[in-house]
């Protein structure tokens, strides 16, 4: 009995602070797409990587010509030729591989006007929700955007439109 008692003692002090904190969420997604300069930075970085994209598909395609050349006048060149021919073909493919790599790979040029035109609008929205979490005396604000797993959220802790609010954006009207 006393074991019971000291158990359910130290629960209560372990969980009693926990009931008196206030929790709040968002959705980044929808906060940033009702931004109007974040649609721009998307617009912005979908031209581009478009762009980029037909510039490499041009050198796999040239590549592609130079590989079909050769097969139909490999049966007749000599082989110092076919050697040099090949060479070439390896060498257009590893310069447009290159290119890929460096315009879409992992902290290619993408990745890095991405976080030139996108993480100071980040960095926005996250200081308006930290402002307003202090404000507000939140302990803590999950964001229900990307992988975090929120099987129920009462709708009078979603905050996503106080934080649009503070970042001078106005929320949609109706059932967006």
């Amino acid at each position: 009995m006393k074991r019971h008692i000291l158990l359910t003692a130290i629960l209560t002090l372990f969980l009693l602070p926990v009931f008196g904190q206030k929790y709040a969420y968002i959705d980044s997604e929808y906060i940033l797409s009702n931004m109007p300069d974040y649609t721009e930075a998307q617009a912005e970085l979908d031209r581009i990587a478009t762009v980029w994209q037909k510039e490499i598909e041009a050198k796999f395609a040239k590549i592609d010509s130079m590989y079909k050349k050769y097969q139909v006048e490999s049966i007749t060149l000599p082989d110092k030729i076919k050697k040099s021919r090949e060479e070439a073909i390896i060498k257009a493919e590893n310069e447009a591989k290159d290119l890929q790599k460096r315009r879409f790979g992992k902290d290619g040029d993408l990745f890095k006007k991405r976080e030139e035109l996108v993480k100071p609008i980040q960095d926005r929205v996250f200081t308006a929700i930290d402002e307003y979490a202090k404000e507000r005396g939140y302990a803590f604000v999950f964001d229900v955007a990307g992988s975090m797993t929120i099987v129920y959220a009462d709708p009078k802790w979603d905050i996503n439109d106080q934080v649009m609010q503070k970042l001078g954006i106005s929320a949609p009207t109706g059932n967006e």
